[in-house]
């Protein structure tokens, strides 16, 4: 009974981090996807990533030099990424703290956006995802919006 002790708890904890990395996995399928569908020019494709209610919010900084937040809908992003454009949407991001409590997952995401080839802005990406039958659905996303300082 020593012996199978400690096989007994090392089993646990290999099955318990082998389904926080498939749970990160999935939180990462499913943001990727969304920025394969931007690229692609694809609503459909984006809009299987989002949760019914999804919400959208940027935060900048005005003419004024005081913080501001805009708001807008999963339909309204959705039809943009679907609207035929020359350039592809392009957003390029690097994957930082991803946080998973049960069916609710956070991850932080500094970014640069090009349009084709040029750059437009960067920032951070802050998602919200909740993990349904269907897999991880993103509910949540706000981010922030400049042209320099990028974080890299």
């Amino acid at each position: 009974m020593k012996k199978l002790l400690p096989a007994i708890i090392l089993l646990m904890i290999s099955i318990s981090t082998f389904a926080q990395q498939s749970a990160t996995d999935g939180v990462k399928q499913s943001i990727n996807t969304m920025f394969d569908a931007m690229r692609k020019g694809d609503s459909t494709l984006l809009k299987s990533v989002f949760a019914k209610e999804m919400v959208l919010q940027s935060v900048s900084t005005g003419k004024d030099g005081k913080s501001a937040i805009s708001t807008d809908s999963a339909n309204d992003f959705a039809k943009i990424i679907g609207t035929p454009h020359t350039g592809v949407y392009d957003e390029r991001i690097v994957y930082g703290d991803i946080k998973i409590d049960g069916d609710l997952a956070s991850v932080w995401a500094p970014y640069k956006f090009y349009l084709g080839d040029k750059f437009s802005h960067c920032g951070v990406d802050v998602f919200s995802l909740m993990k349904t039958a269907n897999g991880w659905k993103i509910i949540y996303i706000v981010d922030t919006r400049r042209k320099d300082n990028c974080i890299e």
